[in-house]
Formats: structure tokens, C-alpha cells, sequence
């Protein structure tokens, strides 16, 4: 496999210290560890969202630490998606616009797909995340699981290299949190890359390899391979014992 993300040597402030690790294409890395360990920091430092006080990241082969706060944003736009607990709906906008809105952005002032093609493609992914019928519908009306998979919708609007998401379930029932993890499993089986920052065993147990920050180093890593039908409970337990003996 290519590479696709890399980070050098990466801190930030008191909180990151000389982070480095490389993540492959297609790959769904997981990054664990307690409230305070640098996690959600270390995402918004390699996704360009917030600039580290030394070191660098990659994006294939474009040095994210070297743009401009315009190119990061267009990079972010058009070649990453995210997906977080907090969901950032515009409450003012149905399903459907939400969607949208991110791809309007990065066509803007480009020769890109027309707003007909763009609806088009917003209304096949929310049949493919099993949404479809729900496009007049306001965020409040539709339940969390329903809205977490408009957020990856609209995430997968300018068909990201990566998908970066942060505790995606951590707001979410268990069912709920069930159906995004299976969307989301099969997102990385048809290619995207994803880098996600969780608590919880079963979701890390979904990925391919899971890193372990504590006070903002990597302390640990765990090797799980990818997922099989069937196999979702002996990953979880190989998580949880692996999180015993590093001292979780």
C-alpha cells in the first residue's frame, strides 16, 4: 500500500511531543487513550485544522505544514472529509442542503459539477448510507444515527482521499453507533482512508491498527489486520486485554 498521511517529529505546545507515525492508503488507524492524551489535538494538527508548534505532515506528497491557511482549506475541502461527535448541522437547512454544502463550496468559482449533478450524487450516497426519503427533513427531526450518516454523506461529497473522525459515536446509542461503524467499515473497504479518535473498544476493534497516546506520546500499538465477518467480539476483547497490559 501507498502512503497517504505522514507525521514527523510533530508537537504542539505542551500537549504533543515529537509525534511521528505514517498511515497507509486505505488503512482505518485508531487512536486511543485517556481525556487529556493529546488525541483529538493530534487529529487537528495532521488534518491542517490547527498548525503544530514544530514538525511536519504529509499528505501524500503534499507537506500540509508548508500551505498557506487558503491552500489548507482547500485541501481540506476537496481532498479530505470529517465526521465528529458534535455534528455542526446548519439547523436552517434540510438534510439534503446540508449535505450539499461542502461540495457548493469547493465547485464555487470552478468548473466543476453542476449543482443538478451534485444533488444527484448527494441523493445516491444517502441511499448508500440507507438514508433516502429523508431529504426535506430538518436535523431535528430525524434521529442521531440518522444524522450521523448525513454528516459521513456529506463528508464523502468530494470523494476524500481521507476521512478523519473524531468519538463519531460518542453521542450515539449503541444500535446507532453500530450502523455508523458499518457504514464507516465499509467506506475503508472501498478505499478511503480513515483516521479515527475513539474510547470505545469495539469501534478501535474495527480498525487495522490502533496507536495508544498518553501525555501526548505514543506509548503503544496494536496490530489487529482487517475486519471479518464474524470476528467483531475477538477483536474487541484483543483490544480491551491489549488496553490491561498498557495500562488503560
Amino acid at each position: 500500500m501507498a502512503g497517504l498521511l505522514r507525521a514527523e517529529k510533530l508537537c504542539k505546545d505542551s500537549i504533543l511531543h515529537e509525534i511521528s507515525f505514517e498511515m497507509e492508503s486505505g488503512e482505518m488507524l485508531g487512536i486511543m487513550g485517556p481525556s487529556g492524551s493529546g488525541k483529538s489535538t493530534l487529529l487537528y494538527q495532521v488534518a491542517g485544522m490547527d498548525r503544530p508548534s514544530s514538525g511536519k505532515v504529509w499528505l501524500g506528497d503534499v507537506e500540509i505544514t508548508g500551505l498557506t491557511e487558503d491552500e489548507k482549506a482547500g485541501l481540506r475541502l476537496r481532498r479530505m472529509g470529517f465526521v465528529f461527535q458534535q455534528m455542526n448541522m446548519m439547523a436552517n437547512l434540510n438534510l439534503l442542503d446540508n449535505i450539499l454544502l461542502p461540495a457548493l463550496q469547493a465547485n464555487r468559482g470552478r468548473k466543476g459539477r453542476s449543482k443538478a449533478e451534485l444533488t444527484a450524487a448527494a441523493r445516491m450516497l444517502m441511499k448508500k448510507l440507507s438514508i433516502s426519503g429523508l431529504e426535506e427533513r430538518r436535523i431535528t427531526q430525524v434521529s442521531g444515527g440518522q444524522l450521523q450518516r448525513a454528516c459521513i454523506c456529506r463528508s464523502l461529497m468530494n470523494a476524500p482521499e481521507i476521512l478523519f473522525a473524531d468519538e463519531p459515536t460518542g453521542a450515539l446509542n449503541k444500535g446507532a453507533a453500530a450502523e455508523v461503524m458499518a457504514e464507516l467499515i465499509k467506506l475503508n473497504r472501498e478505499g478511503t482512508g480513515v483516521l479515527i479518535v475513539t474510547h470505545d473498544a469495539r469501534v478501535a476493534g474495527s480498525c487495522h491498527r490502533i496507536l495508544y497516546l498518553l501525555d501526548g506520546e505514543i506509548r503503544g500499538e496494536l496490530q489487529l489486520g482487517k475486519p471479518l465477518p464474524g470476528d467483531e467480539k475477538l477483536r474487541e476483547d484483543k483490544v480491551n486485554r491489549w488496553l490491561g497490559e498498557i495500562g488503560w
